[in-house]
């Protein structure tokens, strides 16, 4: 994919738009590979969601996620991706195979869909630059004239621009309002825009052949659903949605609170857990109930990244906020198996989790999907009731966990506790000659 490697390729990007000013945090890749192009934006401060399917070349979102970068298993197909609408500063596919140019260019208005006003995508690999490749790629220039006539048709009735097409990368700009889409629709009959929908809505919900409208702007000049601030800033800059009481149940004052709480709580975690504390310990991050990310947004500092999962059943959608603070996450419902490899986490952090699910999906099934993705030695941090704890404590004991419940950061009159898991490495039990069995741990 990067004959010159993927720092290289992304310097080219880099020379035909700005990586560097902080504008740009958050990028999608679809069809990642083994996701190098994420891997090498992080030394740049960009963080990326690849995203790929099991494949003729088998388990490449494993092979990511081991070397600790950012992933899940996903496909364009029919139903939209598990992400809210106008999410991601940057989307990328090099060689993905994605045919973009057909089904009435769907897969482009999904795209489109968590596309953030204003953000860039970048397409490399056919059919661009065919007029070089043709041969090597084994297709013929008329072929490959008319799918990339397809794409283009496509991404000008989105009201994309055509930034540069420079060697073997094209990229094209959203706009950062539909003022001017909105008048072209006399003239570009198709795609109609969506009719009224939350377009945060994102699992098992289908995808359609229409353009998800941006909010409504008083100016020409201003960005349909707020500017954000550029990264490191944008972390803590209350985010346009709740500034805007997009989100229910959320005002600035909630989300400044919070970002100030999960300092408190992480530096507190630091003193419980000392290889929670060692930095290069763990890499991989999950938060199974982010809220607002405040857990994420406490250990920017650190060599980690958090995938931050809003389970489907909260109360409040927040996971377009989040976005919007620079990091990155996921719909999910845990009464499912996530899109995800076994032992691909080192850390768990679930907060009020089982609360949630109590009357949805058995305990011991969360914990058992819980244990399929924690690495052997990772760990857990769950926060909950006393009563829910003690029944989790007595199942993952029997799991082979080290487990202790230590009291809430305010003290012991909190019915709020906390559970620490350490997941111990062992291996099956051995049989002997005579058919009996012996256990091996280490």
């Amino acid at each position: 994919m990067f004959p010159r490697g993927a720092d290289a390729y992304i310097d080219s990007i880099g020379k035909l738009i700005n990586l560097r000013d902080g504008s740009i945090r958050t990028a999608i890749d679809t069809g990642c590979g083994v996701a190098s192009w994420g891997a090498y934006l992080m030394s740049r401060n960009i963080q990326t969601m690849s995203f790929a399917p099991r494949d003729t070349h088998e388990a490449q979102v494993q092979f990511a996620l081991e070397r600790g970068v950012p992933a899940l298993l996903g496909v364009l197909a029919s139903k939209r991706l598990p992400y809210p609408s106008r999410a991601f500063d940057m989307a990328h596919c090099s060689r993905c195979l994605i045919p973009w140019g057909q089904y009435d260019g769907m897969y482009l208005m999904e795209v489109d869909r968590v596309l953030r006003p204003g953000g860039y995508w970048i397409l490399s690999g056919p059919p661009i630059n065919w007029e070089r490749h043709w041969k090597g790629w084994e297709r013929t220039p008329d072929d490959l004239k008319s799918e990339q006539a397809k794409i283009e048709s496509v991404a000008k009735s989105l009201c994309w621009k055509k930034l540069t097409q420079k060697g073997d990368i094209a990229i094209w700009q959203k706009p950062t309002n539909h003022v001017h889409c909105k008048a072209s629709r006399k003239v570009f009959k198709f795609p109609p825009f969506c009719p009224a929908q939350d377009p945060n809505i994102a699992w098992y919900t289908p995808m359609g052949t229409c353009l998800t409208q941006l909010p409504e702007v008083s100016d020409i000049k201003e960005v349909a659903g707020g500017e954000l601030a550029k990264w490191p800033e944008r972390l803590n800059t209350v985010p346009p949605r709740i500034r805007n009481g997009g989100v229910e149940g959320v005002t600035a004052e909630t989300f400044k609170e919070n970002t100030e709480l999960w300092k408190k709580r992480v530096a507190h975690y630091k003193t419980l857990d000392y290889q929670f504390a060692e930095r290069g310990r763990y890499r991989n991050l999950l938060d199974m109930n982010a809220f607002l990310g405040g857990f994420a947004a406490a250990l920017v500092s650190d060599p980690v990244w958090v995938m931050n999962v809003v389970p489907v059943e909260a109360r409040a959608n927040t996971l377009g906020a989040i976005y919007e603070r620079g990091v990155i996450g996921t719909y999910q419902n845990w009464c499912e198996a996530m899109s995800t490899y076994p032992r691909t986490y080192d850390f768990i952090h679930a907060h009020a989790v089982f609360s949630l699910y109590k009357d949805r999906c058995k305990m011991g099934d969360i914990l058992l999907e819980m244990d399929r993705i924690l690495r052997p030695e990772g760990s857990m941090i769950i926060r909950d009731d006393i009563d829910i704890l003690v029944r989790i404590k007595s199942i993952i004991d029997g799991m082979q966990y080290d487990t202790r419940i230590v009291d809430h950061e305010k003290g012991p009159h909190e019915r709020e506790k906390i559970l620490l898991a350490n997941k111990l490495y062992w291996t099956a039990p051995e049989e002997k000659a005579e058919g009996t069995k012996t256990g091996s741990q280490r």
